[in-house]
């Protein structure tokens, strides 16, 4: 479920951004370079936050990190594979299985269960959720939901709503889990224990990449990078 090796220096990323340019042509006379040359490695274990003012580049940063865009050039490794050339269909099934993801909005499914909303990544992959209902429990469990499996979100307070969401983001235990702005609709100490839960399954091997506009909450992380103009500006290693 959670890996239980910490990454050390020595391997190979399990994230590797190359060259990476994004450019977006709204006309002959309005093109906007959203990435420019972007290079960055992150290795299994590690905790990174992405931060920037809006215009620098960070949201179409996470749109390519999350599979959920392509870059107009450069190569992304995603475990070993270069996804930025795959096929639709080929990027879908990397992005499902090897991407976690955790929204500000939580983006559960209204009419779904705890249980349910936790295994929609497996019947996204074609698996049958009977077959891994034990480990889909098991996760609900992990983050304090096994009295709740059977809670609509509705039903949820925004702290456990956002719960479901990590549960969800572990359930194919994907290589990344990418988090953006995870504490952006709870008040300050349920915040704090959703923070608390990512770094435990940081402490316990899992990679996690987190894009924040709030220090505080970067502060959690081992590596800040700082975006301004569609480039990485600076970085800030606040531990090893």
């Amino acid at each position: 479920m959670v890996a239980s090796n910490l990454e050390t220096p020595t391997k190979a990323p399990v994230i590797h951004i190359k060259g990476i340019r994004k450019t977006y042509v709204l006309s002959e006379e309005n093109i906007v370079h959203a990435l420019r040359d972007v290079e960055l490695a992150v290795h299994e274990g590690a905790y990174v936050a992405i931060m920037g003012p809006s215009g620098s580049g960070k949201s179409t940063m996470l749109n390519i990190l999350g599979c959920l865009d392509r870059p107009s050039d450069g190569e992304y490794w995603l475990g070993g594979d270069d996804v930025s050339k795959m096929p639709d269909d080929r990027l879908s099934e990397v992005r499902g299985k090897r991407i976690g993801f955790i929204f500000q909005s939580y983006n559960l499914i209204a009419q779904l269960s705890v249980l349910e909303n936790i295994q929609v990544p497996l019947i996204y992959q074609g698996e049958d959720p009977r077959d891994h209902h034990d480990h889909c429990v098991g996760l609900a469990k992990l983050v304090g939901l096994g009295d709740r499996l059977d809670h609509r979100p509705a039903q949820l307070s925004g702290g456990q709503q956002q719960r479901v969401a990590i549960a969800r983001s572990l359930v194919n235990d994907p290589f990344m889990i990418l988090a953006d702005e995870p504490t952006g609709n709870l008040d300050s100490k349920t915040g704090t224990e959703v923070l608390d839960m990512l770094d435990k399954l940081n402490g316990e091997g899992k990679t996690i990449v987190l894009v924040t506009h709030d220090d505080a909450t970067a502060s959690r992380a081992q590596r800040v990078i700082h975006m301004l103009d569609g480039r990485i500006d600076r970085e800030v290693i606040n531990r090893p």
